[in-house]
């Protein structure tokens, strides 16, 4: 493996960690306006997990899959049960641990842990996909690199909304949401080493992303968006989940133009 790739592997990755740094506009947002924004963000963060999953990590484990074989309907299935299980067993240890206190408080959701797992993985999977490229070709991978940071925006944003619905501060939140965008760096890393070796299974890593982000979005989300919690009328809910939608097929038309 040539250095100088390696080193803008290196510097392509940072730029995609950096990116989740946008979610500090939160510490400029009174607690008063991110109340009235916060069901609108919810629920334009189902559409940019629906809207990523169907939109651009499954077309793009079904392009993988035809030179590899893959099957993407079963790793999607994994991934949702997978997301299941890790959900079920996080609810678990949550009610043991108070069960036995005086004081219950609040916590953090199970949900919004489910989000930084499935965040973790995709910007992993972006490492991958970010090092592959440049392996490929340099120019490949600076186009790929920023279509990731384009899409990263949208996604960014509605990641630190659903972390903050769910019970964490706002500083735990940017936090916690950079320290998962960096896992884009060991995936990026972990490629150029196995690289001489063997091949990652990555329609298969792909698929399995997209079924977290199919889980996330229908069962905590959407039941969220029902509740009391967060007070927001079906039209109002509709438009800004398409909205999310509309936001990653535009991101599609925009890789298509340019990348």
């Amino acid at each position: 493996m040539d250095l100088d790739v390696g080193l803008l592997v290196f510097l392509a990755s940072l730029v995609v960690v950096l990116i989740s740094l946008i979610g500090v506009l939160v510490f400029y947002i009174s607690e008063k306006t991110l109340n009235v924004w916060m069901p609108l963000l919810i629920a334009a963060a189902v559409g940019v997990l629906l809207g990523d999953a169907f939109l651009h990590l499954l077309p793009d484990a079904l392009e993988i899959a035809h030179a590899t074989g893959a099957n993407v309907a079963l790793w999607t299935l994994i991934g949702i049960l997978a997301f299941v299980f890790l959900e079920t067993v996080l609810q678990w240890k949550h009610d043991h641990s108070i069960s036995g206190g005086k004081t219950v408080s609040r916590g953090v959701a199970s949900f919004a842990k489910m989000n930084l797992l499935g965040d973790g993985a995709h910007n992993f999977v972006d490492g991958i996909l970010i090092a592959s490229s440049f392996l490929a070709d340099p120019a490949l991978g600076m186009a790929t690199t920023a279509a990731i940071v384009i899409h990263e925006i949208p996604q960014e944003i509605s990641d630190i909304a659903v972390l903050i619905q769910g019970g964490y501060s706002k500083r735990k939140a940017v936090l916690l949401n950079f320290l998962c965008a960096s896992a884009c760096i060991p995936g990026a890393a972990l490629t150029l080493m196995v690289s001489q070796t063997m091949e990652l299974n990555l329609s298969a890593m792909l698929a399995f992303t997209a079924g977290g982000f199919i889980y996330i979005a229908t069962c905590d989300l959407v039941p969220l968006l029902r509740s009391e919690q967060l007070k927001i009328s079906i039209p109002v809910q509709f438009v800004s989940t398409m909205v999310g939608i509309f936001s990653m097929q535009a991101i599609l038309w925009l890789e298509g133009a340019y990348f």
